[in-house]
């Protein structure tokens, strides 16, 4: 289906093009339409809730919730072990799979449970705190509640039906939202805030299983062995390769922490909240294109290359930008969503941001390796950079705290991103360097360096920070879009 056909459809008949999968371009367009939904009001409510969670509570307080978080995180791979994305793999490939979605789910649940346990456990080694501690048992059983979601919105993805899995962020996020703020102006305390996101948890979960069994697959729960073995056998590169990956992400907030730099931590998750959100578009854009290409896998070579290649252009055009933008606005973003006693931010918010942008260059290469089943080399990958992220921190913390951290968290990356391209060279049909993706980089960097120059301008940085984005955001697309043509790429 081409773009014209596509319009037409929209035209004629919107609601088909939002619900129903008509072709490739228009599902892609489809489902990145709903995850955008979803995020955009999801991490709108989450920010807006955190603002508010980061001024009320303060930064050593905001502080003890990041750390918590943080380091049940590190227990979160437990509760999946991979299996979500093998699943939208698997499915999306050979639709008859499905059949084994019992097996899988009283799998997730026995994990989760075993999980919850290991982060209980856990917590009386990281902590010698009450508080803290209990904080952090009620934050494991929100993760492990998360966890059996994760496995819903996998089969969805394999579907190609993202209208779903937004509706349930949405859903949940509303309910965080809600009873997260009312727990704040009504009996503030990190406690009562942990709470409030285990309740949300819940009660979403109740939602999703509900219109999962009446609406999608009939639920129910099967032990089988041989299920249970032959997807462990393909997921358990991806969950070691996770739980390096989370040791290089989470690592750092643990670390402070640990080391008693309670307040560093609320200055440093602080940053990284506002980069997770910076981020929602290429995450949308990935979600959309991983069971397109694992189809193209099977397909066609040429059709992979092309999709991948798309891919690929899309997250530059949003990753430049992002970055370069982001650095030249950094204090005045801080200063709008936080207040002055996170001015400390500002700088890691800005070697963050490099972080940021590299993760999202490394997301096409990552699903590059896992369609052409080459997830066991993500493991090596992910080891190597968790062995240099927990050396580097701790040397680099003691001694410059967050900043340590931030610049740590890019070196590493950076170390991944290397050995991501070398992996895809070598071992995947995907050829990362070609023409277009090096004049899409170009004709970026040139557009982002423009856009630089006009925000860094007073008349345009002393603006209402939405209106230095927006001008920053139109100077880029434009001499992005008239270069590209010029060009005729």
């Amino acid at each position: 289906m081409n773009v014209k056909n596509i319009i037409k459809n929209i035209a004629s008949n919107p609601s088909a093009f939002l619900f129903r999968n008509l072709g490739t371009k228009q599902t892609i367009a489809k489902n990145t339409f709903w995850l955008a939904v979803a995020e955009g009001v999801t991490r709108f409510l989450k920010l807006f809730l955190i603002i508010y969670v980061a001024r009320i509570l303060g930064a050593t307080e905001y502080g003890k919730f990041t750390f918590a978080l943080a380091f049940v995180s590190l227990f979160a791979i437990f509760s999946d072990f991979g299996l979500s994305p093998i699943v939208t793999r698997e499915f999306a490939r050979e639709k008859e799979k499905e059949k084994f979605f019992p097996a899988l789910l009283s799998l997730k649940l026995l994990l989760g449970i075993g999980t919850l346990f290991l982060i209980s456990i856990g917590s009386f080694f990281i902590t010698i705190e009450p508080e803290i501690r209990g904080i952090i048992w009620i934050l494991g059983a929100y993760i492990t509640i998360r966890g059996l979601t994760a496995i819903i919105f996998a089969f969805f993805q394999a579907r190609q039906r993202m209208e779903y899995e937004s509706w349930a962020g949405i859903l949940q996020a509303l309910i965080v939202t809600g009873a997260g703020f009312f727990v704040l102006f009504n009996f503030p305390s990190v406690k009562n805030l942990s709470l409030a996101y285990l309740f949300a948890a819940s009660i979403a979960l109740i939602f999703i299983l509900l219109f999962f069994h009446f609406k999608v697959f009939p639920l129910h729960l099967t032990l089988d062995r041989s299920v249970w073995k032959s997807y462990f056998a393909m997921s358990w590169p991806l969950a070691l390769a996770g739980i390096f990956g989370t040791i290089y992400s989470q690592t750092d907030s643990v670390m402070m922490g640990y080391l008693g730099q309670i307040t560093q931590t609320g200055w440093y998750n602080a940053a990284y909240k506002v980069i997770g959100v910076a981020m929602i578009p290429a995450g949308l854009i990935g979600a959309s294109f991983y069971p397109v290409l694992s189809k193209f896998f099977r397909e066609s070579k040429e059709k992979l290359q092309n999709a991948w290649n798309h891919y690929t252009q899309v997250i530059i055009f949003i990753v430049v930008p992002l970055v370069i933008g982001g650095i030249a606005l950094a204090p005045r973003i801080i200063d709008f969503i936080y207040d002055p006693s996170y001015f400390p931010s500002i700088l890691a918010f800005q070697i963050l941001l490099v972080t940021g942008g590299i993760i999202i260059l490394t997301a096409p290469l990552s699903n590059a390796l896992v369609i052409s089943n080459q997830q066991k080399k993500l493991f090596w990958v992910t080891l190597s950079g968790a062995i240099l992220n927990i050396g580097l921190n701790l040397i680099l913390i003691p001694k410059y705290s967050l900043y340590g951290a931030a610049f740590t968290t890019v070196i590493t990356l950076f170390l991944i991103f290397f050995l991501l391209v070398r992996m895809t060279l070598k071992l995947t049909p995907i050829k990362p360097f070609n023409s277009r993706i090096f004049l899409t980089f170009f004709i970026s960097l040139i557009s982002g360096l423009s856009m630089y120059f006009v925000i860094s301008s007073p008349k345009i940085y002393n603006l209402n920070v939405f209106l230095s984005v927006i001008t920053g955001a139109l100077i880029y697309s434009f001499i992005f879009f008239i270069c590209k043509k010029i060009i005729k790429f």
